[in-house]
């Protein structure tokens, strides 16, 4: 008599596949590809360092290199140098993409069917991290005319070091659920021009 034992529904129910952190899913074993001749620039270090931290596994899956500008004032000129073309896209995320900012009068500048600049609407990319990821109710108004991120460090108590600010930003962030959806749709939008 053979017995048959009850199976757990946890244990009968397959596995869910495994996510990267833009929630695509992860592709176990794979090796970054060699990089394409397109590029992704953003505006800063942190930027970038935020795009790494959730969509990095699918840019090195995609042989997307995200490179970043130290600003957009010389945009124009980037863009020139860079020379794309067909196969050689350029995207450019910016921060505070809004009408009539001098970002939106530097984008402007530029474009052309292998270019893409597409923005987010936040003075800089920290404020894209949902507040209560960072353990805030919100991000703090700072007048304009006073620096932003010391502003923010002062209206929060944060030692006035943004550095040491935004490593506790970006280790608030697991996933994209950790970013707001203005800059999650501008983020994915780029991967999408410079790969299709």
């Amino acid at each position: 008599m053979t017995l048959v034992r009850p199976v757990s529904a946890a244990a009968a129910a397959p596995s869910a596949p495994a996510r990267t952190a833009s929630g695509s899913l992860a592709v176990p074993g794979a090796r970054a590809r060699v990089a394409l001749p397109s590029r992704i620039y953003v505006e800063g270090k942190h930027d970038a360092e935020l795009v790494e931290r959730v969509w990095g596994d699918d840019l090195r899956i995609e042989g997307v290199v995200v490179e970043y500008l130290e600003g957009i004032d010389d945009l124009p000129a980037i863009v020139a140098d860079f020379a794309p073309e067909p196969g050689r896209r350029l995207g450019v995320l910016v921060d505070h993409l809004v009408p009539g900012s001098k970002e939106s009068r530097i984008a402007e500048q530029v474009g052309g069917a292998d270019v893409l600049v597409v923005g987010h609407p936040y003075i800089d990319v920290w404020a894209a991290v949902k507040p209560s990821s960072v353990g805030i109710a919100a991000w703090p108004e700072v007048p304009r005319g006073e620096e932003w991120k010391l502003g923010v460090c002062r209206r929060l108590g944060w030692a006035a070091d943004t550095r040491d600010a935004w490593r506790r930003i970006l280790a608030s962030v697991d996933s994209f659920r950790d970013l707001e959806p203005a800059l999650l749709g501008r983020v994915e939008e780029l991967i999408d021009f410079v790969t299709g």
